[in-house]
């Protein structure tokens, strides 16, 4: 396919310097899609619980009024009042996108986690992402199985009131991902 468009691309170019013009028809781009995925409906092979819809992206931010008002104010984004989760050592404002949520980090005390990134990257930036599962503890007792980082002994309630984990960057291509009991 690629050699046929380089050729009717010189083609063109051959004929309009004779002073000819003629359209050739434009060939679609060929889009291929992988998935490797299983179907919410289907357990992987050997485990007892199902990976689920996106819940949300965390961003850290180093100011969460200014960023709560850019969301509210210039995108039109429904947002929540700023939420205290001292177990975290965060304050979170909810973004509403419909689909799923922005959840905008805040350091809530002096030991907590999103401090540190805030020191490394300034301007704040994407933190993690946290997809739902149907049934945390048994993804807990499967990930250890598989031998997949938590970076807790056992799953601890969230800003949204649900059991969450967090699973170590390096198991997990680099993204801290936080599963959350849907």
């Amino acid at each position: 396919m690629a050699l046929v468009q380089k050729v009717s691309q010189s083609m063109l170019a051959a004929v309009r310097t004779a002073g000819i013009f003629i359209t050739l028809p434009s060939l679609p781009p060929i889009v291929r899609t992988f998935s490797g995925s299983c179907p919410l409906s289907e357990n992987v092979p050997g485990t007892l619980w199902n990976l689920g819809r996106l819940n949300h992206v965390a961003i850290a931010v180093p100011d969460l009024n200014m960023a709560k008002s850019f969301y509210k104010n210039m995108l039109g984004a429904q947002v929540s009042e700023v939420v205290p989760v001292p177990e975290h050592g965060v304050s979170v404002v909810f973004v509403e996108l419909g689909n799923t949520k922005l959840e905008l980090l805040h350091p809530l005390g002096n030991q907590s986690p999103i401090e540190g990134f805030l020191k490394k990257n300034k301007a704040g930036g994407m933190h993690h992402i946290c997809i739902e599962v149907d049934d945390i503890e048994a993804a807990v007792t499967d990930l250890k199985q598989k031998k997949i980082c938590i970076l807790s002994d056992k799953a601890k309630i969230g800003a949204h009131g649900k059991p969450v984990i967090f699973l170590h960057p390096k198991d997990c291509g680099g993204v801290l991902v936080e599963l959350e009991q849907a």
